[in-house]
């Protein structure tokens, strides 16, 4: 039984092609034999993407680069032995809600989804630190304890207090920014779906590196836009000029795949005015930008032989002929709106037949402010500044419209939560528009100085503000009339990063004497056997939804999981005393997946059997041990 832990074509155009579909960041720009810019491999970074460790090797080109660009790939490939420990006391609606709230260290975490989320991700939103010399700087080094690792990154005294800020005195420095960014976009990256974009929040201090960061990790190509948000409406004068405005850089992960929703239609704009039994309408210009061929012409008014010609460097957008169709078709109205120029008619039913929205602009003016976004958190949690500047609602509803609701139930993510307004949006707009897509929030647990608001309301850390907010939250919504499809998920299933459930015996039995396997029955942590944490490492190293319906019962005298709905994703049993019986029991069930301890049977023979039990009963089942 097998443990848990995969002309002619142009051929070199074509390979190059598909090298920069799977690594963009391994394609670049260099001259040919003729001096000519082509795409061309970069067998530097093309090695270090396939290799485990730093690989040396410098050449003229066009790059991004920076001191510690080969540690932070490397950091990004490498595996942790970590786990996700489910918290049933701190969820809410835990056996049945789709969210979920990751609490740890964003990196970890994002790795330990690889499995699970792989190309499932709608839409991610970021607000990652700006690095403006007093925020958060994440210093990333496996391969060490906790301690060693909070101390040796400058996060924690030799006192044990907290020192987590970039400061101002370091210089904000770009490459430890960059740095800590780099390996999470990269992994972010994977979990995209095909169709899928994600937004970034940044403001003036790193928004031109991080552009060059998507650049290499999601391809230029796949650049959508920059949008520019305004933040707030007083002036400021600290600086030169008020910085009244973040930037949310948006990245697809397939252009050509991309689905974007955009804004509502405003159906108050369109009127049954001549009573048309098409229905109502709305006047759009007739003239375009591209002066005089045969679109430059006269438009006679047929009430009043009023002349028309187009304005001056303009011309019609259509041709003679075609106004005169729609002009017969009754499609061309004057004289509407105190303007007496031809214009066209557009129907709302053709227009809803297109899509229900229209094209978004890249400047948003009128989607709340920073102060928009304390005040809701202030009102949910006490009527205090309990966090700085966090994103509005409105803010993030409008971003959710563009990358979510092209389709009514997705994935969102947000693997910087802060104080979870992500997770609110989503829930807030599920209620009104009857989707139902889920949220996964990450947040490390960042301890809160002690004379700050949110520490003398009771919080510790900035994880639990997003927790009781989105407790709150739900609550709330719940009170409030919403949509009739809407199926009332304002739960969330809170799953901690923490070390993995397994002794360094499972990770190294090459390196166990026969002294200490007879030593060590168990390949478990003593303190670390709780079936249900042993069953949520499974399913992330199996990468079975995490976010499944799970029951256990009594089978035989033994506690055993079921995962989902028969026939089961996973059916799971980590007692010990496991008969044959029992195994074909389990069987009967044709589970998708089914795991038991390694050392769980009670006979060596049983264990031999196990495997055989399940070829004659369920063949398709894929059986494990841990």
């Amino acid at each position: 039984m097998n443990k848990l832990k995969m002309h002619t074509p142009d051929l070199t155009d074509e390979n190059v092609a598909k090298i920069r579909e799977l690594f963009p960041g391994c394609v670049t720009e260099a001259k040919d034999e003729s001096g000519e810019i082509r795409y061309t491999v970069d067998f530097d970074q093309l090695r270090q993407e396939l290799s485990d460790q730093i690989v040396e090797g410098l050449q003229e080109r066009y790059h991004l680069n920076w001191p510690g660009k080969r540690e932070a790939l490397l950091t990004a490939n490498a595996p942790i032995a970590k786990t996700l420990r489910p918290f049933r006391e701190e969820s809410v609606n835990f056996d049945t809600t789709k969210n979920l709230f990751i609490e740890g260290d964003n990196l970890e975490a994002l790795k330990l989804l690889q499995e699970t989320y792989l190309g499932k991700v709608k839409m991610i939103y970021i607000d990652p630190p700006y690095n403006t010399g007093n925020d958060f700087v994440y210093v990333d080094k496996f391969g060490e304890n906790a301690t060693d690792y909070m101390s040796r990154s400058n996060q924690i005294s030799e006192t044990g207090d907290q020192l987590i800020a970039n400061k101002e005195t370091y210089g904000r420095f770009h490459s430890a920014w960059i740095s800590m960014i780099y390996p999470r976009l990269r992994l972010a990256r994977n979990l995209l779906s095909k169709n899928g974009a994600i937004f970034i929040s940044s403001d003036d201090h790193e928004v031109h590196n991080l552009r060059e960061i998507c650049d290499e990790i999601f391809g230029a190509l796949n650049f959508v836009a920059n949008v520019v948000w305004q933040s707030r409406t007083s002036i400021s004068d600290d600086h030169e000029i008020s910085r009244n405005h973040n930037h949310t850089l948006i990245y697809a992960r397939d252009y050509s795949s991309l689905q974007f929703y955009g804004e509502e239609l405003d159906r108050s704009e369109y009127q049954n005015r001549d009573e048309d039994p098409r229905g109502p309408w709305k006047l759009v210009p007739l003239d375009a930008n591209k002066p005089g061929g045969d679109t430059n012409y006269p438009i006679e008014n047929p009430n009043t032989g009023e002349q028309h010609w187009p304005p001056k460097g303009r011309s019609w957008s259509i041709n003679p002929s075609t106004f005169q169709e729609l002009l017969k078709d009754n499609r061309i109205a004057f004289g509407y709106g105190g303007d007496s120029a031809p214009k066209r008619k557009l129907f709302l039913k053709e227009r809803l037949a297109l899509g229900h929205t229209k094209t978004p602009s890249s400047i948003l003016l009128d989607a709340g402010t920073t102060k928009d976004g304390s005040e809701e958190v202030a009102t949910l949690l006490g009527g205090k500044k309990i966090f700085s500047y966090p994103k509005p609602i409105s803010y993030i509803s409008r971003l959710l419209q563009y990358g979510v609701y092209s389709e009514p139930n997705q994935i969102v993510l947000d693997f910087f939560a802060g104080s979870a307004t992500t997770g609110h949006a989503v829930l807030e707009r599920n209620s009104r528009t009857g989707c139902n897509s889920q949220f996964i929030l990450i947040q490390l647990p960042e301890v809160l100085e002690e004379s700050t608001d949110a520490a003398s309301a009771g919080f510790k850390t900035v994880a639990e503000i997003g927790k009781e907010r989105l407790r709150r939250a739900g609550k709330k919504i719940l009170t409030e009339e919403y949509h009739t499809d809407w199926n009332t998920d304002i739960g969330f299933r809170v799953l901690k990063v923490d070390t993995s459930n397994m002794a360094d015996v499972y990770y190294t039995p090459g390196e166990t004497s026969q002294d200490d396997l007879l030593a060590t029955v168990d390949n478990i942590k003593p303190e670390r056997d709780n079936p249900e944490d042993l069953l949520f490492q499974v399913l992330v190293d199996w990468g079975v939804d995490l976010t499944l319906p799970i029951r256990n019962e009594i089978v035989q005298g033994k506690t055993v999981f079921f995962v989902n709905e028969e026939p089961y994703d996973l059916i799971a049993c980590f007692d010990t005393g496991i008969t044959e019986d029992l195994v074909k029991e389990l069987a009967k069930h044709e589970p998708m997946r089914a795991v038991f301890k390694d050392n769980g049977f009670v006979s060596d023979a049983v264990k031999i059997n196990v495997e055989q039990v399940f070829r004659q009963l369920s063949p398709a089942t894929e059986v494990k041990s841990i």
